[in-house]
């Protein structure tokens, strides 16, 4: 078995959701754990760690090449998540200077594995092709350079410390307070976001450099997931299924009028266009491979919610 235990460690995205669970796991793995930060980030998700904090930005060369001064791994966990921007260069810069990925689906529900990876020209959104072109460029690396890297492909983690939050945890934060009354027609895997960590540490051990390998949890319909939200808070369910036809001249009318405020819109047009495809995955090859396990995906939404009533973003 390979002993962790002392080796240096940089994790980028620590301060955010995903890069907390795998900071927090490395720690107690017996890691000698730095993470990056920038100068605005919040400090909740590190704050309390025992970890050494480095302040820089994933988009400075420079930067990165300090922060990774004395470390034997990376964990690259750090990604501008948010679907939506009045510039979108800013998420498709962050992203690609910075790099996760995407996979192609379909409306069909068909589920996706490995060896269906999405291009650019068929990727909806600056969020994915930002992530298409970053992988993309993590594969030239590890073909031109030698780069020994191993790549993961989260689906849609939920749980606990998702500060910000996610676009997923404001459906969760959204739906938990009241504010959904209605879906459009549309599915998701979700995992919870500690099972995805783990999912990091088994590609470290076990994973061949140059593999992908999804860390996914269970497909279902968003209408499933919203129900299971209302009932963990006590709330009827949302029960009308929207046409996403109507919904496109709201959803443009809340980015005009956002791009005058600081506040992301709820509804954007490429959210939209996105839920026209089920987002259904399959975690096999990493099952078969790294020895990966998902929890049934109740504990996700649940652990979820527990946090963000401790935290008040439950306040209706």
């Amino acid at each position: 078995m390979t002993d962790f235990s002392g080796s240096r460690m940089l994790v980028t995205g620590a301060s955010g959701f995903v890069g907390s669970s795998v900071a927090r796991l490395a720690i107690e793995r017996g890691f000698n754990v730095r993470v990056l930060v920038r100068a605005t980030s919040p400090r909740k998700n590190v704050e309390l760690l025992d970890a050494e904090i480095v302040v820089g930005d994933m988009r400075d060369e420079a930067s990165m090449r300090a922060a990774l001064k004395g470390c034997r791994y990376l964990f690259h966990v750090a990604a501008d998540y948010r679907i939506w921007a009045p510039d979108p260069g800013e998420i498709e810069r962050a992203n690609l200077l910075g790099t996760e990925a995407t996979l192609k689906v379909t409306s069909s529900g068909a589920i996706v594995d490995e060896t269906k990876p999405s291009e650019t020209h068929n990727t909806i959104g600056a969020y994915k092709r930002s992530k298409v072109l970053a992988e993309r460029a993590v594969e030239r690396m590890i073909a031109q350079d030698a780069l020994p890297a191993v790549i993961v492909n989260p689906s849609t983690p939920i749980g606990p410390r998702d500060v910000r939050p996610t676009p997923t945890g404001r459906i969760i934060v959204e739906a938990a307070t009241g504010k959904i009354s209605a879906f459009v027609d549309t599915g998701l895997n979700l995992v919870h976001v500690d099972d995805v960590a783990n999912g990091h540490f088994l590609a470290l051990k076990r994973g061949e450099i140059g593999e992908r390998h999804i860390l996914g949890g269970e497909n279902l319909p968003l209408q499933q997931m919203l129900a299971d939200i209302a009932g963990f808070i006590g709330r009827k369910p949302p029960t009308i299924r929207l046409p996403r036809g109507p919904l496109y001249s709201l959803a443009v009318g809340a980015e005009l009028f956002t791009k005058l405020s600081s506040k992301e819109p709820f509804v954007t047009v490429d959210a939209l266009r996105m839920s026209k495809n089920k987002m259904y995955f399959t975690s096999a090859k990493a099952e078969r491979e790294l020895g990966y396990e998902a929890r049934p995906y109740r504990e996700g939404p649940k652990d979820a919610l527990d946090w963000f009533r401790a935290n008040g973003y439950l306040t209706a």
